[in-house]
């Protein structure tokens, strides 16, 4: 099997750096049920359970008593960019860290129980086949590596006795499966693609989708979507995020070859629905971005989407676009949040322009669409609910325009989280905008490279209806999208949400504050500071009896989230930004 990789040696470092510093004491493999249906004390996928909705039964700590929470272990990671989430499974945490590994840590006491990483992957050399073409990166400090930085990883994926992570093309761009006793590596595909957003296990399957896909490239199917089976690592299907000549749809790319279609990519793990037996995943814009620069005019599809794909087969049951023909890097590929309620079943998300969509999750019909209220690009139409930008607001080559919000936008991979009390969505979010200058459309295109892309001259401000402050949480009703309440900071929100049946929610703060609501009405709980910004996916858990909160540190993806409230709010001081501290920090009430 070619796509089969059985790793012995990599960059001189036998077995990928293993440490081993002892087995895990108690592992149940993991089975189709667990996943389904975990244990409360668990938490298995980037949001717990495989319909995203952030959302632990926990209730040990609660209204009543968060305020005594106390500080009971911590852990340093490896260095380097990482939006983590700590996941556990019968007391062992497993951390997927920024060099492409996971350590192994016992969640009661934080003792380290194995660690596996990964060097990095010189990029003046070609990548691997399929990959995003060895382009030099930028160098940054504190990243322990000239070959520039990788593309954090915040999600791993749990099948029987193993461990799966993704990596970045800087990491190989590779899927790896790990003994979850040992660390000890069982396979290892190479396909050659960026994989932060992590992968999700279904029916002995392990489906991931890629990232990196600004890039032109002959590989069919370009950015894509593909299931491997989680014994043997054999890739089983792959379907295209990129519409291809003859897919379902109009041709929407303006007849370009298949090789300059990019974009399409899937930023965050997707979401399963065994009563479809549907995993749906979103897709981010087209690329280049600006409809001018890629050389379309149509809708691009199935960029700016929800897909619904069969996962045995992989096909598409059905796609809904959002916006048609994007045009200001407002991506939709984050969370597909599985709810039901009032006798329906829908598949809700929130992209970069921050309206809450909600579809019909078996057919993909839409049903509603809620604007937040922020941002200046468009109109949704009422009965399509896909959103058409207002006339003359498409950018053009060489004049300047301003746009809210900015190119990172409102909402991204910091996950809602959904609480089935308040039936409410809880969302990160920050209120900025952009203003600069189209780049140029590129005079030809090359397969290898990838076309000129974005703004230049580009500054920041903060948002006319939040002049002092970037960073908002705003809890949503689901029915309405009525804004049940906000919270207002002078910085934005850096961590995905996590709601508990304790009637908390959690969120963590660039300012370094650890912010535990009320989730009925949003009063603060508790809140302290941290030695760095939260960066990553709270998750909470329970090892004998015992309930603990995780709440990652780090230094996030070098976006706008971490580098406007620098510029835009320096009165807030942290640390360099590659210098913040990396790890985790175990909360949990004293013990009698």
């Amino acid at each position: 099997m070619k796509e089969l990789r059985f790793l012995l040696v990599i960059g001189g470092i036998a077995l990928a750096g293993l440490t081993g510093m002892g087995q895990t004491p108690s592992y149940r493999p993991v089975t189709n049920a667990m996943l389904l249906n975990p244990d409360p004390a668990d938490w298995l996928h980037f949001r717990r359970t495989l319909d995203a909705q952030g959302y632990s039964p926990l209730n040990q700590i609660n209204r009543d008593n968060v305020s005594q929470l106390q500080l009971v272990w911590s852990w340093t990671m490896h260095p380097g960019m990482t939006e983590t989430t700590p996941h556990v499974h019968d007391g062992i945490m497993f951390v997927p860290n920024a060099n492409g590994g996971v350590q192994a840590l016992n969640a009661a006491t934080g003792d380290l129980l194995w660690d596996f990483h990964l060097p990095l992957v010189k990029l003046d050399t070609p990548a691997p086949a399929g990959g995003a073409a060895g382009a030099p990166q930028p160098v940054r400090r504190g990243l322990g590596n000239s070959a520039g930085p990788s593309r954090p990883v915040r999600n791993l994926a749990f099948w029987g006795d193993k461990v799966y992570v993704g990596t970045s093309v800087h990491h190989g761009g590779r899927l790896v499966a790990l003994n979850a006793h040992t660390g000890a590596i069982m396979w290892d595909r190479t396909p050659g693609f960026d994989h932060s957003g992590g992968p999700i296990a279904v029916n002995g399957k392990i489906v991931v989708g890629t990232t990196g896909c600004e890039y032109y490239k002959k590989e069919d199917p370009p950015c894509h979507i593909s299931a491997t089976d989680a014994e043997t690592g054999q890739v089983l299907w792959k379907t295209s995020t990129i519409q291809r000549p003859g897919d379902p749809g109009p041709d929407s790319w303006s007849g370009l070859p298949l090789e300059f279609r990019a974009g399409g990519d899937n930023w965050q793990a997707g979401s399963y629905d065994p009563k479809t037996n549907l995993t749906y995943w979103g897709t981010a814009q087209g690329k280049p971005w600006i409809p001018f620069q890629r050389g379309t005019d149509g809708a691009a599809l199935y960029t700016s989407s929800t897909l619904a794909l069969n996962v045995d087969t992989g096909k598409m049951e059905w796609y809904y676009q959002h916006i048609p023909g994007e045009s200001f890097d407002m991506d939709e590929t984050f969370e597909r949040v599985l709810i039901d309620y009032d006798g329906r079943s829908s598949v809700f998300s929130m992209g970069k322009i921050g309206i809450l969509w909600e579809l019909d999750r078996r057919t993909g019909a839409f049903r509603a669409a809620h604007d937040l209220g922020y941002q200046d690009q468009g109109t949704i139409d009422p009965k399509t609910g896909q959103l058409t930008y207002f006339p003359g607001r498409l950018p053009q080559p060489g004049v300047p325009i301003s746009f809210c919000p900015g190119v990172s936008g409102f909402k991204t991979w910091r996950a809602m989280a959904y609480h089935p009390q308040t039936q409410a969505v809880y969302v990160p979010l920050l209120l900025w905008c952009t203003s600069g200058v189209p780049a140029p459309a590129s005079t030809e295109r090359i397969v290898g490279g990838r076309g000129a892309s974005g703004f230049r001259n580009s500054k920041s401000s903060f948002h006319p209806k939040s002049p002092d402050d970037l960073g908002e949480f705003a809890a949503m009703d689901i029915k309405t999208g009525k804004v049940l309440w906000r919270h207002r900071t002078r910085t934005p929100p850096t961590t995905s949400a996590l709601t508990t049946g304790g009637g908390l929610v959690v969120v963590g703060n660039y300012d370094r504050t650890l912010y535990i609501y009320d989730a009925a009405n949003g009063n603060i709980l508790y809140q302290t500071r941290l030695p760095g910004p939260a960066v990553g996916s709270p998750t909470t858990y329970a090892v004998g009896g015992r309930q603990y909160l995780a709440i990652p540190l780090g230094t996030g993806s070098d976006g706008g989230w971490m580098s406007t409230p620098r510029r835009l709010a320096p009165d807030v001081r942290v640390q360099e930004w590659d210098e913040y501290p990396t790890g985790v920090m175990v909360f949990a009430l004293p013990q009698n």
